[in-house]
């Protein structure tokens, strides 16, 4: 397993491989695009959100759903969350439209419709795999990273798992693809969150959060986009 994002592993564009006189053109294929997005959004912005979030966990019970411990809000984030939540989305939606096309590469304008809710985890506090049916694209956007992004030991990582399953490591497990995206097959790709940090990320894609170790309060928001 090996963290995002590395220069040796992502990256769409073809490559290519030269031995002696045979040139050949290496194709990446049925792309699974993940984007990684600093918003650069004012301070303020986490500030309140991270306010208005803990103020409504301390008033509503978690929903359960993917969280292993931790608080989870219900999907209507974007009727409680103020102009701040709304920032957010409206990033996430003008990112998914530059990263959308039709069939034929051709650009659209989407009309998403959104459902968005608030995550908070402490200590030992993790979200196992899942994925989200009925959406496109889904994204998570970290408030507060709990002291993840300038201590990576804390855990927390955000774990992206390989759509093909097992598959590609099951017959020679100690092999790996010398191309982009290669060291990872069959297993997991990680990114440690930070503060101001946007991923977006296909919604049938198996993720899920690695457990949390540190001691301070990890805040996030997540969204679906669809049609």
């Amino acid at each position: 397993m090996s963290d995002l994002p590395d220069p040796t592993r992502s990256g769409a564009a073809p490559a290519d491989a030269q031995q002696g006189g045979t040139r050949a053109e290496v194709l990446q294929v049925f792309a699974t695009p993940i984007a990684i997005a600093h918003l650069g959004l004012p301070e303020r912005v986490n500030r309140e959100l991270a306010e208005t979030i803990l103020a409504r966990e301390a008033a509503r019970p978690t929903t359960e759903h993917s969280n292993l411990g931790g608080w989870q809000s219900s999907w209507d984030l974007p009727d409680w969350g103020g102009p701040a939540a709304a920032a957010v989305i409206d990033a996430g939606k003008a990112l998914a439209g530059k990263l959308t096309c039709d069939r034929q590469g051709r650009a659209l304008k989407l009309d998403w419709k959104v459902n968005a809710w608030a995550n908070v985890n402490r200590s030992g506090h993790a979200n196992e795999a899942h994925t989200h049916p009925g959406a496109f694209w889904s994204g998570s956007y970290y408030v507060d990273d709990g002291g993840i992004g300038s201590d990576p030991s804390l855990g927390g990582e955000f774990e992206l798992r390989d759509p093909r399953g097992v598959a590609p490591a099951m017959y020679a497990p100690q092999l790996a693809f010398a191309a982009p995206g290669g060291l990872s097959i069959g297993a997991a790709e990680t990114i440690p969150p930070k503060a101001g940090m946007l991923i977006l990320f296909p919604s049938w894609l198996q993720h899920g959060v690695r457990p949390y170790c540190g001691r301070a309060t990890r805040i996030s928001l997540a969204f679906n986009l669809s049609l």
